[in-house]
């Protein structure tokens, strides 16, 4: 199948007892045994799995091109599964441009488990590589990156990581499955705050993983199962809901990126802004290389610098809404620093180019030429 066939019916089944097209809200924590350990079917009690999570997991490792999908209560909670794979001694190296909430589990949840974290360029191939050593085992990427919109090369770092036998994970929560595939590039995970383009309408929390080897999948099945972070079914349903528009809305959230960026771009007031579709961007021909499109991240600073003009900035909109998250089907606008990467020391946040004045922008799927104008009407 092609990618807008599978988001419909990759993976997928119509219920068998009744014929329903989309799969039936499982609203059930246990199933019927016939005798003690002897299940009627092929559930047992829905924190190991339920038919409703099954057919999203279905639908997650068909869109990603994997063998095995796993929905979790939400991206961290994803995210937090990998790391119980490791021990005291182990040493992840990560990028340094990261979600603030990534950030933050690696550096204070995990601080005293004994994991070793390193925060690293991934943009600099030499220096990832002068990280590695025999503890090393996990490299964790997001491209494009939150907010600042770096690219790793996902092929180059997976020739590394398969050198070394060291798992890759990649957050593909900007770019979605529909502009890149991780996993077609030599990554081992990919991973998604599906709350964002999966689900698509800002009504739902979750996140996923998928793998392409089928061991790796049973062990990280294990580990969710054991720890409980399991998407309950209305929350499924709502995602692989989302997943059945997902190539329509993000077509739409590029084009009016695109036109947001060049709007942006000429504006006299804007100093710098960041997307990686723009030729001046300094890893556009990587995007090039492993994106489809360019997605509708956009984020930007002002020509004055000052943290004032961003907020006033911020306050003034009407169409686009200030909140935090992103993905939604409705225009958001975000100030890094005092919002979604507040959690990151302002050292840090000033060491990998996080200013004060910055602003990330979601562009959704409404008119453009009404987005602009907001944009204009708050820049004035």
């Amino acid at each position: 199948m092609k990618f807008n066939t599978k988001v419909i019916h990759g993976g997928q089944h119509h219920d068998p007892s009744t014929g329903a097209v989309m799969p039936p809200v499982y609203q059930t924590s246990t199933y019927i045994q016939t005798s003690p350990g002897q299940p009627l079917g092929d559930y047992e009690y829905s924190r190991a799995s339920n038919p409703t999570r099954t057919a999203l997991e279905n639908a997650l490792a068909s869109i990603e091109n994997g063998t095995r999908g796993l929905a979790f209560s939400s991206g961290l909670a994803a995210t937090d599964c990998i790391l119980r794979a490791f021990k005291a001694g182990d040493e992840v190296i990560a990028m340094d441009d990261l979600y603030g909430g990534t950030y933050r589990m690696f550096s204070r949840i995990y601080k005293d488990s004994g994991i070793k974290f390193h925060f690293v360029d991934m943009t600099d191939i030499t220096k990832l590589k002068s990280l590695i050593n025999e503890n090393t085992k996990l490299i964790w990427v997001e491209t494009p990156t939150n907010p600042l919109m770096k690219l790793a090369d996902i092929q180059e770092i997976a020739k590394i990581t398969k050198e070394h036998k060291i798992w890759l994970a990649v957050d593909n929560t900007f770019a979605t499955p529909y502009l890149q595939k991780p996993l077609d590039l030599g990554a081992d995970i990919v991973m998604h705050s599906a709350t964002k383009y999966l689900g698509g309408h800002s009504d739902v929390i979750a996140g996923a993983l998928i793998v392409k080897d089928e061991a790796l999948g049973e062990q990280l099945h294990f580990q969710q199962f054991a720890t409980g972070a399991t998407l309950g079914p209305m929350d499924s349903f709502l995602v692989l809901r989302g997943i059945k528009t997902l190539s329509l809305r993000v077509q739409r959230h590029c084009e009016n990126g695109e036109k947001v960026v060049e709007y942006l771009s000429k504006h006299p007031k804007i100093n710098t802004v960041y997307y990686p579709g723009l030729k001046s961007h300094p890893f556009h021909e990587i995007a090039k290389k492993q994106m489809k499109a360019f997605g509708g991240m956009v984020s930007f600073t002002f020509k004055s610098g000052k943290k004032e003009d961003s907020i006033a900035f911020l306050e003034k909109l009407k169409v686009f809404t200030l909140a935090e998250s992103l993905g939604g089907v409705e225009s958001l606008a975000n100030h890094p620093a005092l919002m979604t990467h507040a959690s990151i020391p302002a050292d840090k946040r000033a060491e990998v180019g996080i200013t004060d004045d910055l602003v990330r922008l979601s562009v959704g799927i409404e008119d453009a030429e009404d987005l602009i104008a907001d944009l204009e009407q708050a820049l004035a």
